[in-house]
């Protein structure tokens, strides 16, 4: 079985109403050119707050500004099931007919958790459905100042046109029992969205790759300085003018031996593409299979525990 892949690297827009229509946009070139299974990195919608990183005093107690740039992160999310974001990436995969892998900041609008953001990946079908819904199980460093821990409910691959897709978040590729748990769903596609595929992530990307025997999209995004919320200074060490990339891409595409199919980008918007023989799983397995052969079940027992439960119980 073959399927043409792509990973959409493009810049943040100001708004994230304006990002879903560049997305619609990119997805349709990409769409024209034989994609049916196409990537947004992490947190595309409505962005990756990278001033976390690269601003001044955002972990301060009740500052201001990094209150501000909170609450318009939590305006711009996407409610999973509902609203103009949400629908938005249902239409772009119905109106393409692909299958449509993408990071949102996801918010809780109603019961209990209200309010509360996760780093999800969501999987959509060339019908819209949803096929998938994974959480980030563990936001990283200053990623806790925002988000909530995650769950195990989407840990896992999913049967799709484009053969069996799943994916991870950032760091969640350093999380052993997290790639495993998706090696043992059998992964032909493994989508891994960053917000810039740098040189340890691309070490990361490619070892899943070459571990699990599958195809990695490797996803990241491209962000100006002048584009992070208002009020709050950018480190010098770390943003020297307000044209300066704070995110960079570096998207790739990966083959099942670890090797680049297509090269990392970096700088620079692109569409990425590349034809993916899933036969080529199962070649790659004949040498090392980590949850078949290559694997001792009589020595190791693995399970992934109970998924996505409710914070409060009534018995």
């Amino acid at each position: 079985m073959r399927i043409t892949a792509a990973i959409i690297q493009a810049e943040v827009q100001p708004t994230a109403r304006a990002t879903l229509a560049l997305s619609a946009e990119r997805a349709r070139e990409a769409a024209a050119r034989g994609a049916g299974l196409i990537v947004f990195p992490e947190t595309w919608l409505p962005g990756y707050p990278a001033w976390l990183d690269t601003c001044r005093d955002v972990a301060l107690w009740n500052w201001g500004p990094a209150n501000q740039a909170y609450a318009a992160m939590a305006a711009q999310s996407v409610v999973v099931g509902q609203g103009e974001l949400f629908e938005g990436l249902q239409a772009i995969a119905r109106d393409n007919e692909v299958v449509l892998v993408c990071g949102v900041t996801e918010r809780i609008d109603a019961g209990p958790g209200r309010g509360t953001l996760y780093n999800a990946l969501l999987t959509l079908g060339p019908d819209g459905r949803l096929l998938n819904h994974h959480r980030k199980l563990v936001p990283t460093f200053s990623e806790r100042l925002v988000w909530g821990p995650g769950d195990s409910a989407g840990l896992k691959a999913v049967a799709t046109p484009a053969g069996r897709v799943g994916g991870l978040v950032c760091w969640e590729h350093w999380m052993p029992l997290a790639r495993y748990a998706l090696h043992e769903s059998g992964e032909d596609v493994h989508v891994a969205v960053w917000p810039t595929v740098h040189e340890m992530h691309q070490v990361a990307s490619r070892a899943h790759a070459f571990e699990g025997r599958c195809f990695v999209l490797a996803a990241g995004a491209l962000l100006r300085a002048s584009a992070m919320p208002a009020g709050l200074e950018p480190h010098p060490e770390k943003v020297r003018s307000p044209d300066s990339l704070v995110l960079r891409g570096g998207s790739c595409i990966i083959a099942p031996n670890g090797k680049f199919l297509v090269e990392p980008v970096f700088d620079r918007e692109a569409v990425l593409l590349a034809e993916l023989d899933l036969d080529q799983s199962r070649i790659e397995g004949f040498t090392r299979d980590v949850t078949g052969h290559y694997q001792r079940h009589d020595a190791f027992e693995f399970r992934v525990l109970p998924a996505r439960r409710p914070p409060v119980i009534d018995d």
